[in-house]
């Protein structure tokens, strides 16, 4: 099974630390607690990963909850896989794991959530904005209007 990689247990100690924070400054909530000795243990041996399925289950059930707070699916609706890609330029998942998304375990999901969010060239990871300057150049009439709105990196900009 799938291992959740250590950023993801920090930040499930961190959305419980704000969900949860200490009331002395020194004793921790139950969930946070559970996660930080998971986290403790991969710093110890040195482990990158926790495995999923051998999670205390405290642990797991602090983690899922956070897990459940994320969006499910990386999908943007621009899928390119139904084109014959090998890879969606939308989302950045393979054909498969678009595919078996639906039966994908939780740490298998964050595992490609991980991996689309490292490489980063997935449509979702691209500003909108920056793309729309690219691809729309000021047209000569706003330019000599003077307009305040020529050149703007805001598409909406100036409508009501």
């Amino acid at each position: 099974m799938a291992g959740i990689h250590i950023a993801d247990i920090e930040a499930a100690i961190n959305f419980w630390r704000a969900r949860s924070p200490s009331p002395d400054g020194v004793e921790l909530a139950a969930p946070l607690r559970a996660l930080a000795e998971v986290y403790a243990m991969l710093v110890f041996y040195r482990e990158t990963e926790a495995d999923e399925d051998s999670m205390p289950p405290d642990a797991r059930r602090a983690w899922m909850d956070w897990f459940e707070s994320l969006p499910d699916t990386p999908c943007i609706a621009i899928c390119s896989t139904s084109q014959g890609d090998d890879i969606c330029k939308g989302c950045g998942r393979t054909f498969d794991e678009v595919q078996l998304w639906t039966e994908m375990s939780p740490g298998e999901k964050r595992r490609t959530w991980r991996r689309i969010t490292l490489e980063a060239q997935a449509w979702r990871f691209n500003r909108y904005a920056e793309r729309a300057l690219e691809e729309a150049p000021v047209s000569e009439a706003d330019s000599a209007s003077g307009s305040p709105d020529a050149g703007s990196a805001d598409p909406q900009a100036g409508t009501a």
